[in-house]
């Protein structure tokens, strides 16, 4: 990495070529046409080789300068994209939302197209997540995460108390008569829920054999995925199995559900200023899309 160009002045040299002039390049990015040149020059020392002619009148490629240029403007075309992917666009009207995996694929995608035909003047962007950090990233509106409510540097809104609820492929459902029947096929474990189904059972008043055949993933999705491949039955968060029941991909097949020990909270960093009105429109629209999706 030590044999990089300096990023200015791969842009000053990329502007310039493009524009074939040291004057243009200079006024579209904000530096003097003395500076650009200072740059190309420091560029052409560096990598041995002259990379642009100069005449009284314009700039042109040499040989080399060719050869060169495709790839720098790639490079800088792609850290573009992956910055403006990854950080996004801070106007106003952007808001960039962070969730766990699941949550953001299972109940937040499908629900935007319908928020942003009401709210056309803003863009969401939604990055999901495996596991929470430990802090809070810049860079991100409004963090969504699971647990307790105890994350550093954080205060924690929560969005309701959540249940644990079973699903199973359709078809399977149809041999489930009684709860007792599920021990009969494979439970699906989702790791950082270790306890649900020993905590399942025993409020069901049923013992769970230490030998019971179990499969372990490590998000709802991948969990949800199984299950709509006939290949076990998931305990899923309610809010989670409500969508899913909607869509028939899934079914509930005993009306039992269970307390969870966690739940679904809004995070705000602590003194931070007041949020941009895009976000608290945002913050509205999720406490209200999380609500209506416990209720179902």
């Amino acid at each position: 990495m030590t044999s990089l160009p300096n990023l200015l002045w791969l842009r000053s040299f990329e502007a310039a070529s493009r524009l074939g002039s040291f004057t243009a390049a200079g006024s579209e990015l904000g530096l003097t046409q003395a500076a650009v040149s200072t740059h190309i020059s420091a560029l052409e020392t560096q990598l041995g080789h002259q990379l642009l002619t100069r005449t009284t009148r314009k700039v042109g490629l040499t040989e080399s300068g060719r050869a060169y240029l495709p790839s720098v403007r790639k490079a800088l075309q792609e850290l573009a994209v992956s910055t403006e992917a990854l950080f996004g666009n801070r106007v106003s009207g952007s808001v960039t939302i962070r969730a766990p995996i699941s949550e953001a694929a299972l109940i937040i995608a499908p629900a935007i197209p319908a928020f942003q035909e009401k709210n056309p003047e803003l863009e969401i962007r939604l990055l999901s997540a495996i596991w929470a950090d430990t802090v809070l990233e810049t860079g991100i509106d409004i963090e969504i995460r699971l647990g307790r409510g105890h994350w550093p540097g954080a205060r924690a809104e929560p969005l309701g108390a959540e249940t644990i609820v079973p699903v199973c492929h359709p078809d399977l459902a149809g041999q489930l008569k009684h709860p007792a029947d599920m021990l009969d096929h494979p439970r699906i474990q989702i790791l950082g829920f270790d306890d649900h189904w020993l905590c399942f059972f025993e409020t069901l008043n049923i013992a769970m054999p230490s030998n019971s055949a179990s499969i372990t993933v490590d998000t709802s999705l991948a969990a949800v995925e199984w299950a709509a491949a006939r290949g076990g039955v998931a305990l899923l968060l309610g809010r989670i199995t409500s969508t899913l029941a909607a869509s028939g991909r899934l079914i509930i097949p005993f009306d039992t559900k269970l307390p969870s020990t966690q739940t679904h909270y809004l995070l705000h960093r602590e003194a931070a200023p007041s949020p941009r009105s895009a976000v608290r429109t945002v913050e509205a629209w999720l406490r209200s899309l999380f609500s209506s999706e416990q209720s179902q």
